[in-house]
């Protein structure tokens, strides 16, 4: 790789310690109307910002496997890279993949005090909400609060993103229920705590079949379900190009009237591969014609990959600038966006958007998948006959979903089948897998008992299940079941108390499949290593039963 400008680790901390402060809290970003800005001083805020994570796609994936390395974590990686970050006028940073588990502490307080502010996503390779068969589970609950958990108490945390590229074709669009269903509990879950306000978006690819339904989706219906800011990943101002050229001035219309902030959350083509990026679009985004609109970008990505984005390259405990790097940075010094005060600021884009009508090009109902529970699916599990024998292995799993979902046209599943199109989803669809198929036993044992004189047996199958003594729902439990009901069609409106455990929920992985159009999509398990994926398809179950795929 070519560089310019090796800096050392001794050199780059020198620079960061010259330049930083005695430790104190930034001043928090707020939002006031399709703006951001500066809490204290009322000053209107512009993200000039930089994605910044190693390893990690801008789709959330990783390039090699499902381990990943949270930046944030890395206290000599910052204290190198910040001066550089500094350089280039970074404001903000985003990150994909946050460790909840790891000491964030030093990487933030060097972040605070050379005034970057954090974009974080909440999902990681193993743990999002898969458009292919999209799900919102007690384990992606658990998931998304942990990251909140973790960061919520900096106040140079901007916001966090629920979603990243999640739909991105026609056919992937149910999936945006349940991340704006993810995006309503976040929210939720932010106010249950007591946390400081801290503004839940998605991240959208630019898609020109679906990006104006999909930016009317997250902004439509009641504000605690609508996202607070929106990020728009794009990538066509390719140089050379200009203002109308690339689109940007059509997509400046568009958002004339959104409600919320909007913001480039990537930007910066490099086609031709391998050719240093001019970043002359830089000026047209940080100018009069784009800031009324739109609060700034993310340029992607700091570090140098295989995909050659890169504006730094990394030599263990050194960096060298590429020339993308020296571009951007030329490009950056050369803007100073303005905008309103916030003291005399009145928004005026303060009505939502109409949600998306349900047909060929759109496939989410504006009913929202339920908050996952994970008290409602342990007394779920209490309040059963018949329950799955602990440790089955994955492919006994997926073998027994085929064969209890396939029997009495289906009925057994219905408490555990969502479909986002019609906005129906069973009660228990966000518990775990042995829940669930826990709860699918049960259903078909209930049904035989009743219909066959007292058929023991129906509670078998072929020695993977299981008889016990339920208990009787009280106190909380009864409420909870009551309101999902027995056939677990029903609508619980008690939410989860305020913490980010999941009891019962041991799955790394929540990846699914997309089962074929016209069908109904059950969630995927994963109890383990393997991933499991569970389609039951509407016509089968009326005839001849379950299709696996």
């Amino acid at each position: 790789m070519k560089g310019i400008g090796l800096i050392s680790s001794v050199l780059a901390a020198t620079v960061f310690l010259a330049s930083s402060v005695v430790a104190a809290d930034v001043d928090p970003i707020v939002i006031k109307g399709t703006k951001f800005f500066y809490k204290t001083n009322g000053t209107e805020f512009f993200i000039k910002g930089v994605a910044y994570q190693q390893g990690v796609s801008s789709n959330g994936t990783t390039t090699t496997n499902s381990s990943y390395v949270d930046p944030l974590t890395v206290p000599s990686g910052c204290q190198r890279d910040i001066p550089l970050l500094q350089e280039l006028s970074t404001n903000t940073i985003r990150v994909y993949a946050i460790n909840p588990d790891e000491d964030h502490s030093e990487c933030m307080q060097m972040l605070q005090d050379a005034g970057i502010y954090l974009l974080a996503d909440l999902s990681e390779p193993d743990l999002s909400i898969n458009r292919d068969s999209p799900e919102w589970n007690d384990q992606l609950y658990a998931r998304y609060t942990s990251v909140i958990d973790a960061l919520q108490n900096y106040t140079n945390v901007l916001g966090f993103f629920a979603g990243n590229e999640v739909s991105n074709t026609a056919n992937t669009t149910a999936a945006s229920a349940f991340v704006k269903a993810a995006v309503r509990d976040m929210k939720a879950y932010i106010k249950q705590k007591n946390y400081r306000t801290i503004g839940i978006g998605y991240a959208t690819n630019d898609n020109a079949d679906i990006r104006t339904n999909l930016a009317d989706y997250f902004n439509c219906g009641p504000a605690q379900n609508s996202i607070d800011f929106w990020g728009y990943n794009i990538y066509s101002w390719c140089d050379p190009s200009s203002y109308s050229e690339s689109g940007w001035d059509v997509r400046t219309e568009e958002f004339s009237n959104y409600s919320v902030p909007a913001f480039f959350a990537e930007y910066g083509c490099n086609t031709p591969v391998g050719t240093p990026r001019k970043f002359q679009e830089v000026g047209t985004l940080y100018g009069t014609e784009m800031t009324p609109v739109w609060s700034g970008g993310i340029v992607y990505e700091y570090f140098q990959e295989a995909n050659e984005f890169g504006l730094v390259s990394i030599d263990g405990s050194s960096a060298s600038k590429l020339p993308d790097f020296t571009s951007l940075s030329s490009q950056l010094a050369q803007v100073t966006p303005s905008g309103p005060n916030s003291a005399s600021y009145t928004p005026t884009n303060t009505a939502a958007q109409a949600c998306p009508t349900v047909g060929a090009d759109w496939e989410a109902s504006d009913n929202l998948p339920p908050t996952p529970n994970a008290q409602l699916c342990n007394c779920m599990i209490q309040n059963l006959t018949c329950v799955a024998k602990s440790g089955l292995s994955d492919t006994d799993v997926e073998s027994l979903f085929g064969e209890v979902c396939g029997l009495d046209n289906g009925a057994p599943c219905v408490g555990i089948t969502p479909n986002a199109t019609t906005g129906v989803y069973g009660a228990f669809g966000m518990c775990n897998a042995t829940q669930q198929l826990s709860y699918a036993f049960n259903a078909y044992y209930l049904q035989q008992m009743s219909s066959n004189s007292g058929n023991t047996d129906a509670c078998d199958f072929k020695g993977s299940a299981s008889t016990q003594s339920p208990a009787s729902p009280s106190g909380t439990c009864s409420s909870l079941l009551s309101q999902a009901g027995a056939a677990g069609t029903g609508t619980v409106t008690s939410v989860p108390s305020g913490t980010s455990s999941s009891s019962g929920s041991s799955s790394s992985s929540t990846s699914t499949k997309k089962s074929a159009a016209g069908t109904v999509t059950v969630p995927n398990f994963s109890l383990g290593m393997v991933q499991l994926g569970l389609y039951v398809t509407v016509a089968a179950l009326v005839g001849a039963g379950m299709l696996l795929l």
